[in-house]
């Protein structure tokens, strides 16, 4: 749900207090809700996963929310992200720049501006893997980045496993993020 019609400067939205409940997307203030135990859930589920990976390969992977910032207009706060050791110097205060890896847990009340803008804006700047997690319907979708546009890579449900194409060796176990 959009706060204000009114368009606002990525100065201004930076300066709001650190946790205000907003994202900053095509330079509109969104209301963003809380974090709910299901998401959680699940995200503790997409940590494990990359645990292994992150000791194996190096990288930077950060635990939203963090401050995403990819151009004057945009600065998301993912759920989840990862950056290879190549990319670490988008990595300031916040992030500067596209991550390599995206997560998002959908929740109702946003899941339109995880699946719509931001997914547009991941894919403009670069981020070469999305992977969307729905909670509700147990299930996720791994868009991959090819020629600068977003494909459906892999959907995998509950009981089903999902791998990186980007990332060697990186599985997702459904079962593991849908343990609730």
């Amino acid at each position: 749900m959009l706060v204000d019609e009114k368009k606002v400067t990525l100065d201004e939205y930076m300066a709001m207090p650190i946790g205000a409940p907003y994202q900053y997307i095509n330079g509109r203030l969104v209301d963003w809700p809380s974090r709910t135990v299901i998401h959680q859930l699940v995200l503790n589920g997409v940590i494990l996963s990359f645990v292994n990976y992150e000791e194996e390969n190096g990288g930077v992977c950060i635990m939203g929310p963090i401050e995403t910032i990819l151009d004057d207009y945009n600065s998301f706060q993912p759920d989840f992200i990862y950056i290879t050791e190549e990319r670490r110097d988008i990595i300031k205060d916040y992030i500067y720049g596209a991550p390599n890896f995206v997560v998002e847990i959908l929740e109702p009340k946003n899941a339109y501006y995880d699946l719509r803008p931001k997914k547009d804006a991941y894919e403009k700047y670069g981020v070469n893997e999305y992977l969307i997690i729905d909670p509700f319907q147990k299930n996720a979708d791994l868009y991959v980045l090819k020629d600068g546009a977003y494909y459906l890579d892999q959907k995998a449900q509950k009981n089903q496993r999902l791998s990186s194409v980007m990332l060697p060796n990186l599985v997702f176990d459904m079962n593991k993020i849908f343990k609730f």
